[in-house]
Parts: C-alpha cells; sequence; structure tokens
C-alpha cells in the first residue's frame, strides 16, 4: 500500500535552547545595544567601516582597529515583507530591510515598524530601496539584535 500524501508528514514539537558564544566584537556590539547605542567596527587601512561590525577587514585583510558610533537614521538598501510567522517570532506580516546607517559602509537587517501591512503591493513601495528610516531603541533593551528596530522618516 501506497502511502497518501496525508501520511508522508508528521507534526512535532522541536525546542531548541541554546548558548551562543558571542566573543569579543560580538560582545561588544550587543553591550552597545543593551546601552543604546549600535558600534560599528573600522579598518584604518582600509577606511570601510562594517556594520554588523567584524573582527577583520574584508578588502585589506588586516584587523578593524577601531570602534566607531553608527548614526542613528540611514538608507534601505534592501527589503522585503515576510509574510509566514516564525514560532516565538514576531507575528506576520512583518517588514524587514537591510539599512546602511549613516557612518557606514555596509548595512544591517532588523525589522521596519509603523509600515502599514494591509496592502502588501503598497508596502513595498514606502520600504523600497533609497528610502530613509531611523533607529528605535526598545524601553527594555538585553542585548540583542531585537533591542532596536527601524521606522521611516
Amino acid at each position: 500500500m501506497q502511502p497518501t500524501m496525508e501520511q508522508e508528514y508528521i507534526d512535532d514539537e522541536i525546542t531548541l535552547r541554546y548558548r551562543y558564544s558571542l566573543g569579543e566584537v560580538a560582545g561588544k556590539f550587543m553591550n552597545g545595544l543593551r546601552e543604546g547605542e549600535i558600534l560599528a567596527t573600522r579598518c584604518s587601512k582600509s577606511g570601510l567601516t562594517y556594520l554588523p561590525p567584524r573582527s577583520y577587514c574584508e578588502r585589506s585583510f588586516e584587523r578593524c582597529d577601531e570602534w566607531v558610533r553608527a548614526g542613528l537614521e540611514g538608507v534601505i538598501e534592501a527589503s522585503t515583507i515576510v509574510v509566514r510567522g516564525f514560532e516565538g517570532k514576531r507575528p506576520a506580516p512583518v517588514a524587514i530591510a537591510y539599512v546602511r546607517l549613516d557612518g557606514v559602509d555596509s548595512a544591517i537587517a532588523n525589522y521596519i515598524d509603523g509600515v502599514e501591512l494591509s496592502d502588501l503591493d503598497i508596502a513595498m513601495k514606502t520600504i523600497e530601496p533609497g528610502t530613509r528610516v531611523r533607529v528605535v531603541f526598545a524601553a527594555k533593551r538585553e542585548g540583542r539584535m531585537t533591542d532596536f528596530s527601524f521606522l521611516l522618516v
């Protein structure tokens, strides 16, 4: 007897708990978020500033040797609207963008709050590349990426 399509799937629950070692660079970045600032690393040899911060420069292959505060406004480089939810995360739909904050040369991803998502085509136009956004910190910060999000300017 061949299995039916209904028999090829099982529903189950998987719970994963883990302890992630942040290391020197990510640890300093997350501590900055807890303090309400976004820190980036800079390579003095290439002049590039990285956010999320990196230990080494992808251009010079030298160690990034300086910490700088990123601007709290920036430009959307790429964006999307996620229409399927993930357990434990914000309910869908959610707007997400890679944003290049002022003063840095790379982009960081996070949620964009305050976007009207009832019409997804219109919503995508409001978060198109080139749109300016600003950082908004959570009232209670825990040293996680969820400590901040973006708002349209």
